[in-house]
Protein backbone atom coordinates (compact mmCIF):
# COMPACT_ATOMS: atom_id res chain seq x y z
CA UNK A 1 0.00 0.00 0.00
CA UNK A 2 1.45 3.48 -1.01
CA UNK A 3 2.04 6.17 1.48
CA UNK A 4 -0.63 8.18 -0.13
CA UNK A 5 -2.99 5.40 0.47
CA UNK A 6 -2.16 4.22 3.62
CA UNK A 7 -3.58 8.33 5.24
CA UNK A 8 -6.71 7.86 3.13
CA UNK A 9 -7.83 4.06 4.86
CA UNK A 10 -6.31 5.96 7.91
CA UNK A 11 -8.61 9.63 7.19
CA UNK A 12 -11.57 7.11 6.53
CA UNK A 13 -11.80 4.88 8.95
CA UNK A 14 -11.66 7.88 11.40
CA UNK A 15 -14.59 9.13 9.68
CA UNK A 16 -16.27 6.07 9.48
CA UNK A 17 -15.78 5.49 13.50
CA UNK A 18 -16.75 9.34 14.16
CA UNK A 19 -20.21 9.06 11.67
CA UNK A 20 -21.87 5.74 12.77
CA UNK A 21 -24.93 6.31 14.37
CA UNK A 22 -26.32 3.21 16.45
CA UNK A 23 -29.99 3.28 16.35
CA UNK A 24 -29.99 1.53 19.42
CA UNK A 25 -28.04 4.32 21.50
CA UNK A 26 -29.68 6.66 23.68
CA UNK A 27 -28.22 9.79 22.43
CA UNK A 28 -29.69 12.85 24.37
CA UNK A 29 -31.47 15.96 23.03
CA UNK A 30 -28.98 18.86 22.63
CA UNK A 31 -28.85 21.32 25.63
CA UNK A 32 -30.73 24.73 25.51
CA UNK A 33 -28.72 27.59 25.03
CA UNK A 34 -31.44 30.57 24.37
CA UNK A 35 -34.96 30.16 25.66
CA UNK A 36 -38.29 32.01 24.68
CA UNK A 37 -40.65 30.66 26.93
CA UNK A 38 -42.02 27.27 28.22
CA UNK A 39 -44.50 25.09 27.31
CA UNK A 40 -47.86 24.53 29.23
CA UNK A 41 -45.97 21.13 30.86
CA UNK A 42 -42.90 23.35 32.21
CA UNK A 43 -40.50 22.90 29.58
CA UNK A 44 -38.53 25.66 27.86
CA UNK A 45 -39.26 26.48 24.49
CA UNK A 46 -35.80 26.54 22.32
CA UNK A 47 -34.73 29.06 20.08
CA UNK A 48 -31.17 27.46 19.48
CA UNK A 49 -29.50 24.68 21.47
CA UNK A 50 -25.94 23.67 21.83
CA UNK A 51 -24.30 21.84 18.59
CA UNK A 52 -26.40 23.94 16.16
CA UNK A 53 -27.23 27.78 14.55
CA UNK A 54 -29.52 30.00 13.75
CA UNK A 55 -30.30 33.22 11.47
CA UNK A 56 -32.04 36.29 11.82
CA UNK A 57 -33.21 37.60 8.45
CA UNK A 58 -34.50 41.51 8.08
CA UNK A 59 -34.37 43.94 5.82
CA UNK A 60 -31.57 47.00 6.40
CA UNK A 61 -32.69 49.09 9.26
CA UNK A 62 -35.08 46.74 10.84
CA UNK A 63 -33.65 46.74 14.12
CA UNK A 64 -31.85 43.17 13.44
CA UNK A 65 -29.26 44.24 15.36
CA UNK A 66 -31.04 45.35 18.56
CA UNK A 67 -32.44 41.70 18.74
CA UNK A 68 -28.58 40.17 18.71
CA UNK A 69 -28.35 42.54 21.41
CA UNK A 70 -31.57 40.95 23.19
CA UNK A 71 -30.65 37.76 22.76
CA UNK A 72 -26.70 37.93 23.97
CA UNK A 73 -28.32 40.37 27.09
CA UNK A 74 -30.06 37.01 28.00
CA UNK A 75 -27.78 34.57 27.68
CA UNK A 76 -25.15 36.52 29.86
CA UNK A 77 -27.92 37.08 32.36
CA UNK A 78 -30.42 40.63 32.02
CA UNK A 79 -32.51 41.92 34.09
CA UNK A 80 -36.52 41.24 33.41
CA UNK A 81 -37.15 44.61 32.59
CA UNK A 82 -35.56 44.51 28.91
CA UNK A 83 -35.82 40.58 28.23
CA UNK A 84 -38.75 39.01 29.35
CA UNK A 85 -39.27 35.34 29.48
CA UNK A 86 -36.26 34.95 27.37
CA UNK A 87 -34.29 32.54 29.21
CA UNK A 88 -30.07 31.98 29.01
CA UNK A 89 -28.48 28.61 29.89
CA UNK A 90 -24.55 29.99 29.91
CA UNK A 91 -23.11 28.32 32.32
CA UNK A 92 -19.45 29.20 32.89
CA UNK A 93 -19.55 29.94 28.92
CA UNK A 94 -18.44 32.43 26.85
CA UNK A 95 -20.10 34.93 24.27
CA UNK A 96 -17.93 35.64 21.39
CA UNK A 97 -19.65 38.63 18.88
CA UNK A 98 -18.03 39.43 15.54
CA UNK A 99 -19.64 42.58 13.57
CA UNK A 100 -18.05 42.70 9.88
CA UNK A 101 -20.15 45.77 8.94
CA UNK A 102 -20.05 48.03 11.02
CA UNK A 103 -17.28 50.89 12.37
CA UNK A 104 -15.23 50.29 15.32
CA UNK A 105 -17.52 53.27 16.53
CA UNK A 106 -20.96 51.95 15.78
CA UNK A 107 -19.75 48.69 16.46
CA UNK A 108 -18.56 50.20 19.85
CA UNK A 109 -22.20 51.21 20.71
CA UNK A 110 -23.38 48.15 19.71
CA UNK A 111 -21.47 46.05 22.42
CA UNK A 112 -21.98 48.71 25.31
CA UNK A 113 -25.93 47.74 24.64
CA UNK A 114 -24.96 44.51 25.71
CA UNK A 115 -23.19 45.71 28.60
CA UNK A 116 -25.63 48.10 29.94
CA UNK A 117 -28.56 45.91 29.78
CA UNK A 118 -26.34 42.47 31.40
CA UNK A 119 -26.25 41.79 35.00
CA UNK A 120 -22.47 40.91 33.86
CA UNK A 121 -20.47 41.01 30.99
CA UNK A 122 -17.51 39.86 31.92
CA UNK A 123 -18.11 36.74 29.37
CA UNK A 124 -18.69 39.08 26.26
CA UNK A 125 -15.46 39.23 23.73
CA UNK A 126 -16.42 41.85 21.03
CA UNK A 127 -14.63 42.18 17.65
CA UNK A 128 -15.09 44.30 14.82
CA UNK A 129 -14.12 43.27 11.58
CA UNK A 130 -14.79 45.81 8.82
CA UNK A 131 -11.41 46.31 7.52
CA UNK A 132 -10.71 42.97 6.79
CA UNK A 133 -11.17 40.95 3.77
CA UNK A 134 -13.85 38.04 3.53
CA UNK A 135 -11.15 35.50 3.38
CA UNK A 136 -9.63 36.81 6.22
CA UNK A 137 -12.72 36.95 8.77
CA UNK A 138 -13.51 33.52 8.29
CA UNK A 139 -10.02 32.34 8.71
CA UNK A 140 -9.96 34.26 11.32
CA UNK A 141 -12.82 32.80 13.12
CA UNK A 142 -11.66 29.52 12.83
CA UNK A 143 -8.57 29.90 14.13
CA UNK A 144 -10.15 32.59 17.43
CA UNK A 145 -12.70 29.57 18.03
CA UNK A 146 -10.00 26.79 18.35
CA UNK A 147 -7.79 29.15 20.76
CA UNK A 148 -10.95 30.20 22.61
CA UNK A 149 -12.17 28.31 25.90
CA UNK A 150 -15.05 27.80 27.16
CA UNK A 151 -17.47 29.21 24.09
CA UNK A 152 -20.77 28.80 24.50
CA UNK A 153 -22.89 31.24 21.80
CA UNK A 154 -21.03 32.86 19.02
CA UNK A 155 -22.87 35.49 17.20
CA UNK A 156 -21.72 36.48 13.51
CA UNK A 157 -23.18 40.04 12.48
CA UNK A 158 -22.67 39.68 8.93
CA UNK A 159 -22.39 36.10 8.32
CA UNK A 160 -22.72 37.62 4.28
CA UNK A 161 -19.41 39.45 4.79
CA UNK A 162 -17.71 36.00 5.24
CA UNK A 163 -17.39 35.42 1.33
CA UNK A 164 -17.12 37.87 -1.24
CA UNK A 165 -20.56 36.75 -3.32
CA UNK A 166 -23.50 35.68 -1.58
CA UNK A 167 -23.96 33.57 -5.03
CA UNK A 168 -21.16 31.77 -4.89
CA UNK A 169 -22.29 27.90 -4.43
CA UNK A 170 -18.78 27.33 -3.75
CA UNK A 171 -17.78 30.15 -1.62
CA UNK A 172 -21.75 29.85 0.38
CA UNK A 173 -21.28 25.80 0.90
CA UNK A 174 -17.78 26.63 2.19
CA UNK A 175 -19.13 29.21 4.50
CA UNK A 176 -22.08 26.94 5.26
CA UNK A 177 -20.04 24.07 6.26
CA UNK A 178 -17.87 26.29 9.21
CA UNK A 179 -20.92 27.20 10.68
CA UNK A 180 -21.56 22.98 10.88
CA UNK A 181 -17.98 22.23 11.64
CA UNK A 182 -17.83 24.87 14.46
CA UNK A 183 -20.34 24.12 15.69
CA UNK A 184 -19.76 20.19 16.24
CA UNK A 185 -16.60 20.67 16.98
CA UNK A 186 -17.06 23.45 19.80
CA UNK A 187 -20.58 22.22 20.81
CA UNK A 188 -21.43 25.89 20.49
CA UNK A 189 -24.53 27.90 19.47
CA UNK A 190 -24.25 30.35 16.65
CA UNK A 191 -26.74 33.03 15.76
CA UNK A 192 -25.89 34.79 12.19
CA UNK A 193 -27.68 37.87 10.50
CA UNK A 194 -28.43 37.99 6.96
CA UNK A 195 -30.74 40.38 4.99
CA UNK A 196 -33.75 39.28 3.43
CA UNK A 197 -34.76 40.36 0.02
CA UNK A 198 -37.26 43.02 -0.23
CA UNK A 199 -39.79 41.28 -2.49
CA UNK A 200 -40.20 37.82 -0.71
CA UNK A 201 -38.49 38.21 2.74
CA UNK A 202 -36.54 35.50 2.03
CA UNK A 203 -32.56 35.16 2.94
CA UNK A 204 -30.32 36.82 0.29
CA UNK A 205 -28.68 34.94 -2.40
CA UNK A 206 -27.47 31.09 -2.65
CA UNK A 207 -25.99 32.02 1.09
CA UNK A 208 -29.98 32.70 2.38
CA UNK A 209 -31.14 29.90 0.50
CA UNK A 210 -28.38 27.34 2.30
CA UNK A 211 -28.83 28.58 5.34
CA UNK A 212 -32.46 27.84 5.46
CA UNK A 213 -31.81 24.17 4.48
CA UNK A 214 -29.21 23.56 7.52
CA UNK A 215 -30.43 26.04 10.17
CA UNK A 216 -32.34 24.92 13.04
CA UNK A 217 -34.04 28.19 13.84
CA UNK A 218 -35.22 31.31 11.15
CA UNK A 219 -36.13 34.02 12.80
CA UNK A 220 -37.36 37.31 11.00
CA UNK A 221 -37.93 40.56 12.29
CA UNK A 222 -40.98 43.03 10.94
CA UNK A 223 -40.85 46.63 12.02
CA UNK A 224 -44.55 47.29 13.09
CA UNK A 225 -46.02 49.74 10.49
CA UNK A 226 -47.42 52.11 13.48
CA UNK A 227 -44.47 52.61 15.16
CA UNK A 228 -41.17 51.79 14.08
CA UNK A 229 -39.53 51.15 17.00
CA UNK A 230 -41.70 48.20 17.74
CA UNK A 231 -40.62 45.56 15.51
CA UNK A 232 -42.27 41.70 15.40
CA UNK A 233 -40.12 38.88 16.12
CA UNK A 234 -41.28 35.25 14.38
CA UNK A 235 -40.08 32.30 14.14
CA UNK A 236 -40.25 31.21 10.31
CA UNK A 237 -38.92 27.83 10.62
CA UNK A 238 -37.61 25.80 13.69
CA UNK A 239 -36.38 21.87 13.36
CA UNK A 240 -38.25 21.44 17.14
CA UNK A 241 -41.21 23.62 18.81
CA UNK A 242 -41.00 26.82 17.58
CA UNK A 243 -41.62 29.86 19.63
CA UNK A 244 -44.61 32.06 19.86
CA UNK A 245 -43.92 35.33 17.95
CA UNK A 246 -43.42 38.49 20.58
CA UNK A 247 -42.40 42.30 20.03
CA UNK A 248 -39.75 44.64 21.10
CA UNK A 249 -39.36 48.10 21.69
CA UNK A 250 -36.37 50.31 21.78
CA UNK A 251 -36.42 52.70 24.67
CA UNK A 252 -33.41 55.16 25.08
CA UNK A 253 -31.46 53.45 22.59
CA UNK A 254 -32.18 49.39 24.47
CA UNK A 255 -34.28 47.01 23.20
CA UNK A 256 -37.36 45.82 25.73
CA UNK A 257 -39.74 42.83 25.22
CA UNK A 258 -43.01 44.03 24.84
CA UNK A 259 -44.89 42.63 28.00
CA UNK A 260 -46.95 39.80 27.56
CA UNK A 261 -50.08 38.39 29.68
CA UNK A 262 -48.01 35.24 31.00
CA UNK A 263 -44.42 33.36 30.06
CA UNK A 264 -46.29 29.83 28.93
CA UNK A 265 -46.52 29.41 25.37
CA UNK A 266 -49.17 28.22 23.35
CA UNK A 267 -47.75 24.04 22.12
CA UNK A 268 -46.96 24.29 18.72
CA UNK A 269 -45.68 20.91 16.66
CA UNK A 270 -42.45 21.02 15.26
Amino acid sequence: MTEERLRQQIRFEKILKDSYVDAKEDIPEPPIAISKGKLANGEYIPIGTYGNFSFISAGPKSKKTFLVSLLAASYLGSYETFVGNLKGFKGDKKVIHYDTEQSRYHAQKTFKRVHRMSKDASDYLTYALRQFSPEERLEFIDWHLKETDKVGLVIIDGVADLLNDINDLEKSNKVIHYLMKWTQDYNIHIITVIHSNFYNNKATGHLGSFLEKKTETQITVTPTEDNPDVVVVDCKRSRGYAFSAFSFEVKSGLPQICKMPDDVNDFIHP
